[in-house]
């Protein structure tokens, strides 16, 4: 399991600091058992929060930035084709000669 992100502390301490006073403000509970509670609901809303915080971003994909999948570069250039070839567009000599009819 991965560690938590600086975000992910933050506002998980920052809800269960203010859940927890906001609760025991509203409710006005003076037991013990009753505070126990709100601080049991208070640490599982903060861990809620900071699970749910926006983590590191990964990528979706494999291949390097700056190139799609379909990217397949070729050592042949028109210069480098000698006889009939010659001859050929420039986008049939980028074909490598393998994939050619």
């Amino acid at each position: 399991m991965p560690r938590p992100t600086a975000a992910q502390l933050a506002y998980g301490s920052a809800t269960v600091v203010l859940a927890t006073l906001a609760m025991l403000l509203l409710s006005g509970v003076t037991s013990v058992v009753g505070i126990a509670v709100i601080a049991l609901v208070a640490l599982g809303l903060g861990l809620l929060v900071s699970v749910k915080a926006v983590g590191p971003r990964r990528s979706r994909t494999a291949h390097p930035v700056g190139t799609s999948r379909t990217d397949h570069t070729t050592t042949t250039s028109v210069a480098s084709v000698s006889g009939p070839a010659r001859s050929a567009s420039a986008a049939e000599a980028r074909i490598p000669a393998s994939l050619r009819r």
